[in-house]
């Protein structure tokens, strides 16, 4: 059994926008498995899905960014899922737009979302996957700029990362994280990121 989370904020002014697009990537994983709508269910959006006789959980928390790790710890414990059944993504701002990269542990780098996890699991070695929102231009502050939605030739760049995020995701439940690094981030590195 895997456990995929997709950060976000629950509200439908954030839709759209770069810090909501670990949720935008469980959406697309939800359509391609063709998955049941999603139900209210430990403090997030959730649904159950197959793949290669795999059982899925997606999940999109309703905590806010910040308490994040509230329903995924909820979602760990009452599922008995391991760290490395876990897969967490999320925004990143310092991919530049439209990269992904995949990678088994690690500290927060200041993601909000993240952090909660860590602390919430109490540890940091679990799978994510980070899709590349590129730093805010100057004089803007951060939060104004993940908040917005994404606009002008980034949307392209971040829709295909989107699309590989699903393929990525995928992967690492039929192949495991390692086979998922090496193509995903290696396919990244080979377009110039």
């Amino acid at each position: 059994m895997y456990l995929i989370v997709g950060l976000g904020n629950p509200l439908k002014k954030y839709k759209g926008s770069r810090h909501n697009l670990g949720f935008a990537a469980v959406e697309k994983l939800a359509g391609v498995l063709q998955s049941a709508n999603p139900s209210q269910k430990h403090h997030s959006l959730f649904t159950v899905s197959s793949y290669e006789g795999k059982k899925l959980l997606l999940a999109q928390p309703l905590t806010y960014m910040n308490r994040s790790g509230l329903a995924v710890s909820e979602l760990v414990r009452y599922y008995r899922i391991s760290p490395e059944e876990l897969l967490v993504i999320y925004d990143d701002l310092d991919l530049p737009p439209g990269a992904i990269r995949l990678k088994g542990r690690g500290g927060s780098a200041g993601h909000r979302g993240i952090q909660s996890i860590i602390n919430s699991l109490g540890t940091s070695d679990f799978p994510r996957l980070r899709i590349g929102i590129g730093k805010p231009p100057p004089f803007m502050e951060t939060p104004d700029y993940v908040l917005q939605p994404i606009t002008g030739p980034d949307k392209e760049l971040i829709e295909s990362a989107l699309e590989r995020s699903v393929d990525a995701a995928l992967t690492f439940v039929r192949n495991g994280l390692e086979t998922a690094m090496n193509v995903y981030n290696q396919q990244d590195n080979n377009q110039g990121d």
